[in-house]
């Protein structure tokens, strides 16, 4: 990936569209939001094709993404605590456990920063309507 540096900050083109990134949300993504994201996106894609591949079946499913930065050491992210909110008419939650357990285990941004970020999750079930 090539970033071209702009006025407020810094650019990518990439496949799917043009990136930017500044320090200033009027102008791009925030360099945090982007690991936040890409943690998120890698998890949920790979929560999904694991509940996929054991056929347990769902609506919908939500996650938020609480952060806790450091202010004293240059504002870094030193927890990340992830709820993932699946709506479902009937599912197990020790299914769901281990899902979740393979999901950390094959998550490439998790592994990527597992051992200077804490990353927890929880999940919960709500009824299909």
């Amino acid at each position: 990936m090539i970033f071209k540096m702009k006025e407020k900050g810094f650019q990518a083109e990439l496949e799917y569209d043009v990136l930017n990134v500044s320090a200033d949300e009027n102008f791009g993504f925030r360099p945090y939001q982007l690991l936040i994201s890409s943690i998120v996106g890698c998890s949920g894609g790979v929560f999904r094709k694991i509940l996929e591949k054991k056929r347990l079946a769902y609506e919908d499913i939500t996650i938020s993404a609480n952060v806790k930065r450091n202010p004293e050491i240059a504002n870094r992210i030193e927890e990340i605590h992830l709820v993932y909110t699946i709506i479902a008419e009937d599912l197990e939650p020790s299914k769901i456990e281990k899902a979740l357990e393979l999901t950390r285990k094959n998550c490439a941004m998790i592994q990527s920063v597992q051992d200077s970020i804490v990353i927890t999750e929880e999940f919960e079930i709500k009824q299909s309507k």
